[in-house]
């Protein structure tokens, strides 16, 4: 489910990859993601939550996504596929997941793994990083030397995030995490390929309920693309989304931390709104570890 970000648009064919929007976004996908400054992730909780994918209001796509906030460290892992009618043409499943420390409250990726699987090729890529700086990464295969893309520099992969920890977005303060100031930030990403920055502006404030789960309010906020290394400038669907401005995010609460991630992404395309969101969201917080004594 998880190769790249929601955005990733080097495919030559138009095929959607939904798989690697649930990771990206969701840990999934998202992919569609967005870590946003090192603050305090507070507290302990767990997320399990399940996503469907749709193109045009057809089911295209399904995954799961499950996220685990510890004292100390945290883990996030995705899994999905296209399903209904898309499975019929052109099946394909995947699974993302990152893991790191806490240290000062923040979330600090260690390491990102992701593979998709088509009915033409496997790919992996992995990421490890220190302190937000990509010590080492692979894609594999190793795709083919394109002299049309952007060089990604050593500079270009310092100060990031992957796709997944940067689908966790963390609130600072002691407020509700669920509000307006939610949306103003912005994350670089480096994915194993693509350099880019996602932008978010508040949108507006509502109230979802998915099928199994969380009830209650989430922030929504504009989301832009804008590519920086790792692609093709020529490639339409590049320039597409770049130039979107009606991309929507909505972010809902991992409850005993103040750590917000997606509830649903909405984004255009010629072809009809393609939606990503929750069918089942189910949060709990944890208590603190207590240390052990003698």
């Amino acid at each position: 489910m998880l190769t790249t970000s929601p955005f990733a648009p080097e495919q030559r064919s138009v095929r959607p990859r939904f798989a690697g929007w649930l990771a990206a976004l969701c840990g999934v996908i998202l992919p569609l993601a967005l870590a946003w400054g090192a603050v305090p992730a507070a507290a302990q909780g767990k997320l399990e939550a399940q996503y469907e994918a749709s193109l045009a209001g057809i089911p295209v796509g399904k995954g799961g996504w499950n996220i685990d906030i510890q004292d100390d460290v945290f883990s996030a892992a995705a899994a999905g596929g296209t399903s209904g009618l898309l499975k019929s043409f052109t099946g394909g499943s995947g699974t993302g997941a990152s893991q790191g420390r806490i240290v000062g409250g923040a979330l600090v990726a260690t390491g990102y793994q992701a593979s998709t699987t088509t009915s033409k090729k496997t790919e992996e890529i992995r990421i490890t990083l220190d302190k937000g700086n990509v010590k080492d990464f692979a894609i594999l295969p190793e795709p083919p030397v394109d002299p049309d893309r952007i060089v990604v520099t050593d500079a270009h992969r310092r100060g990031v995030w992957d796709p997944m920890t940067a689908s966790l977005l963390r609130v600072p303060g002691n407020g509700d995490p669920v509000s307006p100031d939610a949306c103003h930030n912005s994350a670089p990403v480096f994915d194993g390929r693509m350099r880019y920055d996602l932008k978010l502006d508040f949108k507006r404030m509502e109230n979802v309920k998915a099928e199994k789960g969380y009830h209650g309010p989430v922030v929504v906020c504009s989301l832009y693309f804008v590519p920086v290394a790792g692609y093709i400038p020529d490639r339409p669907v590049i320039k597409y989304l770049a130039a979107q401005r009606n991309i929507e995010i909505a972010f809902a609460p991992v409850a005993g931390t103040r750590v917000l991630v997606p509830f649903w992404l909405k984004v255009p395309t010629p072809l009809g709104p393609a939606m990503l969101e929750a069918t089942s969201f189910i949060t709990t917080a944890q208590p603190p570890r207590v240390a052990k004594t003698q």
